[in-house]
């Protein structure tokens, strides 16, 4: 029996984990443990509960105001601990987070292999996400195992010098994920508490924004570029769930105007967002997952950043990089809603990053590997 030990720590790592987790405990020859670190506390359980998993170990180390130096060494303190003593045979982290480069390093200082879902993503700016863009460097450095999503994130890892022999393309299991959840809000629509079906029935613009290089002024842009994109559409609503962070919040509750077509919502469960992003008309967004996911659905994405790690994405043609320029995000939001050719173009484009396999093909892996 091989013991596998499963990290996360955010909503975002528990989406696209949580079939992989599920999987794994249902398959023959794996001992499955998930450890939640809860880096961000809220929702985290929530997503979990979609696929029907439950933490095995919570550290719940959330603490008001956490510095990265504060939560990094809390991880793999707590971590190194349960490591050493459990000693599972293989640690699989996910993504770019905080959670993801300390777990990583705990595994790393007990000698125990480390598998990275969602490896070789890179904007070759250290900044730029900061801090995703060198936890995830780091983490593929120290990874024996890595998943990744398209051939140019394998490309990047040879580049670095990972072994090929290490590097499986496997599609992003963030794509699972969304089917997943996608077939059951079809069937059995969620009641979304802040917005009524009047508002659900209009062409709408959804907008999500919370990425760190984005506070201070460049949230100030977003905010303006919503207020006139909403004031020269009045027929058409942009709904936007505004996460927690009171770098977020502050801001956009004080430069958003008030608008009867803009709604401000607070943030939304999985479930729900999948409900919400599926019927939209376009979405402006500086989220790495929605980058992936939207074109799934056929919903063109304007980029609120200046680089990103999904160039698949840009490549193909299925999202927009716009940054966070007030001209750029109306100019390409004015061509989309008022040019149907641009749009059916850029809504009918394959998605790159995977059939919805993923999950299955890492566990397929998994089982002639470790």
């Amino acid at each position: 029996m091989k013991k596998i030990y499963v990290v996360i720590g955010t909503r975002p790592e528990a989406i696209k984990m949580g079939l992989l987790v599920k999987h794994l405990k249902q398959t023959a020859g794996i001992e499955c443990t998930l450890i939640v670190t809860a880096q961000h506390r809220s929702m985290l359980d929530s997503a979990l509960e979609i696929f029907g998993i439950t933490a095995d170990i919570d550290l719940n180390l959330m603490t008001k105001n956490q510095t990265l130096s504060n939560l990094t060494t809390l991880i793999i303190k707590n971590l190194a601990s349960i490591f050493y003593k459990k000693k599972p045979d293989l640690v699989i982290v996910q993504g770019d987070t905080t959670t993801t480069l300390a777990s990583a390093l705990a595994a790393f200082y007990q000698k125990i292999p480390v598998a990275h879902v969602e490896a070789g993503l890179r904007t070759w700016d250290k900044y730029s996400p900061f801090p995703e863009e060198i936890n995830r460097r780091l983490t593929d450095e120290i990874s024996y195992y890595h998943f990744a999503p398209t051939l140019s994130n394998k490309e990047n890892l040879v580049n670095e010098n990972i072994p090929k022999e290490n590097i499986y393309v496997t599609g992003n299991t963030a794509i699972d994920a969304l089917f997943y959840v996608h077939t059951k809000v079809k069937k059995d629509p969620p009641h979304i508490k802040h917005l009524d079906t009047v508002i659900l029935a209009r062409k709408y613009i959804l907008v999500t924004a919370h990425r760190r290089e984005n506070f201070g002024l460049n949230m100030k842009e977003i905010c303006r570029s919503i207020n006139y994109i909403a004031a020269k559409f009045p027929d058409i609503a942009v709904i936007f769930p505004v996460h927690k962070n009171p770098n977020v919040q502050n801001v956009v509750q004080k430069h958003v105007n008030k608008l009867p077509n803009i709604h401000l919502i607070p943030p939304l469960n999985y479930e729900s967002f999948v409900y919400l992003m599926s019927n939209s008309y376009l979405i402006l967004t500086d989220s790495g997952g929605i980058q992936e996911e939207a074109p799934s659905l056929g919903i063109p994405v304007l980029v609120l950043r200046d680089v990103t790690e999904r160039k698949e994405a840009v490549k193909a043609g299925t999202v927009n990089l716009v940054g966070t320029n007030y001209n750029k995000i109306i100019e390409e939001a004015i061509t989309l809603i008022t040019d149907d050719s641009v749009y059916q173009k850029m809504a009918s484009i394959q998605n790159p990053y995977g059939d919805g396999t993923a999950t299955q093909t890492i566990i397929k892996i998994l089982l002639e590997k470790i």
